[in-house]
């Protein structure tokens, strides 16, 4: 069984990757923390707890956290090619039913580090900017020793980011975040573009999520439409975010090579992933980045996801 808290600003790819964590047999999803990025904060947690009643994950608390990068003095606001990409409020064109429940009145940053004090048998999965894990770790120093584990969907060190030539979406939002993540030294692994351009999830895996006739089948089928419409504009699209829970499933599926990375925070580089040469002959506080995937196994794995629907 594999522990998990998710770190979502719950878009459309957030949500199923949230479903995938919600569903698997595997998962003991132990909680979700919520953070601006595709939406506001506000709308993140509105999305993932209507989301969680779908699918019958009442059980699962969710928390609300940052609303802004580090160094921002002002709450964010989504950017207009993410309001594109992902509806006015991060579900398309449809509007979720709203859940009965609320966030949790204890906020991200407390319980998280909460639970990192008390255990490290789980994984912290990141699908939007890292403000939440940096606060905690600028918070609390002691939390650089924590022996769990990070995988943040987020960077391109091998491709051209998907913001400008180098920057990445959930990097660019806040660099200061990333950098003190990234470069902490903890067991980080990181699921950037260089994969999750290269996996595809297709018109024929809506079409087979809304067949299931569940609310929660039509609800994701008609998201991904969505998707599908407003990022490649063809019967495909990319996989990002939920990449990143499928890497805590099946690390198999991917290759990795461990090197010493950092983020630029400065000029045109800001948002930048790459390796910092200063530390290359010691090899100090490495991070596992996924470099190659077998496409073919992932998206026979997302194939077969409409069983859970």
């Amino acid at each position: 069984m594999i522990n998990l808290v998710l770190d979502l600003d719950t878009g459309i790819d957030d949500a199923i990757a949230l479903s995938i964590a919600a569903k698997n047999e595997r998962i003991n999803l132990l909680g979700v923390t919520c953070t601006y990025g595709n939406v506001t904060v506000d709308e993140s947690v509105d999305n993932t707890l209507a989301l969680l009643s779908l699918l019958n994950r009442i059980d699962v608390p969710v928390y609300r956290g940052r609303d802004r990068a580090l160094i921002s003095t002002s709450t964010y606001v989504p950017h207009e090619a993410g309001r594109k990409i992902h509806g006015k409020k991060g579900s398309g064109d449809i509007s979720l039913k709203e859940s009965k429940r609320k966030a949790e009145t204890t906020n991200a940053i407390d319980y998280l580090s909460s639970l990192m004090m008390k255990r490290d048998d789980f994984t912290i999965i990141t699908t939007g900017p890292m403000t939440n894990l940096a606060s905690i770790l600028l918070s609390y120093p002691s939390l650089s020793t924590w022996k769990g584990k990070i995988i943040f969907m987020g960077g391109a060190l091998t491709v051209r980011g998907n913001v400008n030539h180098f920057s990445e979406a959930n990097i660019y939002k806040d660099p200061e975040a990333a950098k003190i993540v990234i470069e902490s030294g903890l067991d980080i692994t990181m699921i950037g573009l260089d994969v999750t351009e290269r996996i595809r999830l297709y018109r024929k895996d809506s079409e087979k999520w809304k067949n299931r006739k569940s609310e929660i089948g039509r609800t994701l089928g008609s998201m991904l439409d969505y998707y599908l419409d407003n990022t490649l504009g063809l019967d495909e699209t990319y996989v990002h975010d939920p990449s990143a829970v499928i890497s805590s499933l099946h690390p198999e599926f991917f290759s990795f090579i461990s090197l010493p990375l950092t983020v630029e925070t400065e000029s045109i580089d800001r948002g930048r992933v790459i390796v910092d040469e200063k530390r290359l002959i010691e090899r100090d506080k490495m991070v596992k980045v996924a470099l190659d995937v077998d496409r073919k196994k992932i998206e026979t794995f997302l194939s077969h996801f409409d069983k859970y629907l």
